[in-house]
Parts: structure tokens; sequence; C-alpha cells
């Protein structure tokens, strides 16, 4: 699965803020705007969130993209024609019709309505609180999107939504993000939500939000770097090309646990000398015999 984290909830208060601080205020709006105005801090909520997720993926996409992803899969038969092209296309777009549902999530939290908090001396089993805070993160967060997911490959949805996804059978790390606005909203909920239940620090949700996006991206890029013993515990880039190729496999996230519980579960075919890589190498080597 892939899940545009536009979701960095009441930790956008300090982006905020130092954005009023340094550009906003000095620069842009007029003085009779108050900074704590709802329609004020919608507008700038909406640009920042469109800058940050925009550049967050064109960046780490990027990188991935020219230092990480194998470009030989690009000779698969399954690889589309101008797909790079397509892929940033629909990701753009989609980040941008996301922004406007999730800058009314945004406004709530900037209000304080979430239970982030900035020191740690908030937190009451202190550190330790943090890192189990982490764990909740990411347990939640991946139990909620598989359902979701698998939900988004029910026949009646699955056409109108997650289709444009799967397009991209052989997908590069710009796929990471390119699907309809509606679909990523809905994959994008735990993020949101989680902070409504459970609290969590200001300064480790923006950087999950960072880590969120790189590893949505990294499970797109091909590169198949899961060490040999994690394979049946982490849900990396083998097991998410599968689910582009196979549709009804290996929907998690980040852990293989639900799709295990689930049925959905599937050993990646390119750690059995089955995958896109493998079939790019056997084509390769016959086309040179044939010369």
């Amino acid at each position: 699965m892939r899940t545009v984290a536009i979701c960095t909830d009441r930790a956008m208060d300090h982006v905020l803020n130092n954005a009023d601080k340094y550009i906003l205020t000095p620069y842009v709006y007029p003085a009779s705007w108050p900074e704590d105005g709802a329609l004020r801090q919608m507008i700038s909520l909406w640009v920042l969130t469109n800058l940050g997720a925009e550049l967050i993926y064109l960046g780490f996409g990027a990188l991935s993209f020219y230092y990480v992803f194998d470009h030989k899969l690009m000779k698969h038969p399954l690889f589309l024609e101008n797909q790079v092209k397509k892929e940033i296309h629909l990701a753009t777009s989609s980040i941008f019709w996301m922004s406007f549902p999730t800058v009314v999530i945004f406004l709530f939290e900037v209000k304080g309505h979430s239970r982030l908090f900035d020191n740690i001396s908030e937190c009451p089993l202190g550190w330790p609180g943090v890192f189990l805070s982490i764990a909740g993160f990411l347990l939640f967060t991946d139990m909620c999107i598989y359902w979701i997911h698998r939900f988004l490959h029910h026949k009646s949805i699955y056409k109108h939504l997650h289709k444009k996804h799967h397009i991209f059978k052989i997908p590069t790390p710009f796929a990471s993000h390119a699907f309809h606005p509606l679909d990523g909203f809905l994959t994008s909920l735990p993020y949101h939500i989680y902070p409504f239940i459970l609290p969590l620090h200001k300064g480790v949700y923006l950087s999950l939000f960072v880590f969120v996006n790189i590893w949505t991206i990294s499970i797109h890029d091909g590169k198949y770097l899961i060490p040999g013993p994690l394979i049946c515990l982490i849900n990396g880039a083998a097991h998410h090309v599968d689910h582009h190729l196979s549709f009804n496999y290996n929907y998690g996230q980040y852990f293989t646990l639900w799709d295990h519980l689930g049925g959905s579960y599937r050993h990646p075919s390119a750690l059995l000398g089955k995958g896109p890589h493998d079939y790019v190498r056997r084509f390769t080597a016959e086309a040179k015999q044939t010369q």
C-alpha cells in the first residue's frame, strides 16, 4: 500500500507559527488579519500542506528513482509508455485535491483538540512512554491501513478509486503517491486519528510524518533490502511489487502481521527467482541469443 501522509496534525502549529513569524505576517497578510483567525489559518495551512507534501514526494521520490530504483525494470513489458510522467501527474494532482479535506483536520488540531504534547515531561511514562507511543502509532496505523486497503480492493469500490494506483504494475518510486485523491485521503485517516486517541510528542509526530512518506516511496522502489530473517515480518518492496502484480496479496504497510492473520500473505516472488527483475534478466538474455 502507499499512503500519502499529509497528516502532521497539531504538530503543524509549530510549522504555522514559524511561517507566520518569519514570512506570512511581515510580508504576506495585511495587519488587519489576525494570526489566529480561522480563514487565515486555513489558507496558510493549505499552502504549507501543498508545498511540504509536494516537496517531500518529488524530492525523496527523485532521490529514490535516480539512486535506488533499478532502471532495468523499465524494460519489463508491463511498464507503461511514459509511465513516470503519468505517475508524477497523478500524484501531484492527488496531493493537491487531498489537501482540502486535510486542512480542515489540521485546523482542528491547530486549535488544540488533539492529544499531541510539546514536552517529554507531559508524557506520564517519560521517555519509555515516547518510545511506546512510536510503536503504538506504527502498529495502530498498520492495522487500520490493512483493512482500509482491503476495503478499497472490494469489487464494488476498486474500479472507482484504487484502480488508478494499480495501473502501474511495475511501479517506480513516483507511483508511491499516485492514486485517486479520495483513496489517498481514506488511507491517511489512521495517521490523523491516532493523536485524537493517544498522546504523542509533536516532534516525534513530525518525524513519523517524514518516515511514513519515505517508507511509502521505499516500498515502490524495486530494491529488496529487507534482511532475510525479517522477510516474513516486514512488508518491503519485494512484498509490495507482488501486490501490484497479483492484486489480492500483501496489503500491509509496514508489517506482514495482518496479511498473515487475514490470509492474504504471499512470500515475495522476487525472492523465489520469479520476480520482475528475473523476468527482465531472462528477457534480455534471450534477446541477446537471438541477435
